[in-house]
C-alpha cells in the first residue's frame, strides 16, 4: 500500500499540470502586475467572502452589500485579464471542489 502523504504530493503535483490551475496561474500574474486590476480583483474577493460568509453562516446578506458586489462584478468583468483570471479561478476551485466531493465520498460509506 502506497503511503497516503506521497499520494497527497503526487495529487498536488498533479494539479500544478492541469490547464485549469496553469491558466489560473498565468492570469494571476496578469493582474498582480497591474496594481489598479489588482486592487479591483482585492476589492471584490474581500466585498464577495463577506456575502458568501453570511450565507455560510445561515444569514442573509445585507441587500446594499449584494448590491455592491454586483455592481464591482460588473466592472471587473469588463477588463479582459479580469475576466479571464476570475473565469480561470472559478475553473480551478471547480477542480479543488470535485476533488474534495470525492474525497468526501470516503466519509459517506
Amino acid at each position: 500500500m502506497q503511503n497516503v502523504y506521497d499520494l497527497a504530493h503526487e495529487l498536488a503535483r498533479s494539479l500544478k499540470e492541469t490547464d485549469q490551475y496553469k491558466d489560473y496561474k498565468k492570469y494571476q500574474e496578469q493582474v498582480d502586475a497591474n496594481e489598479s486590476l489588482k486592487k479591483m480583483i482585492d476589492d471584490f474577493n474581500k466585498q464577495n467572502f463577506e456575502v458568501q460568509t453570511a450565507l455560510m453562516s445561515g444569514k442573509e446578506p445585507d441587500a446594499e452589500l449584494i448590491e455592491k458586489v454586483q455592481k464591482i462584478y460588473g466592472i471587473v468583468m469588463q477588463d479582459p485579464t479580469c475576466a479571464q483570471y476570475l473565469n480561470a479561478q472559478m475553473a480551478f476551485s471547480q477542480v479543488i471542489n470535485d476533488i474534495s466531493q470525492i474525497l468526501g465520498e470516503v466519509f459517506g460509506q
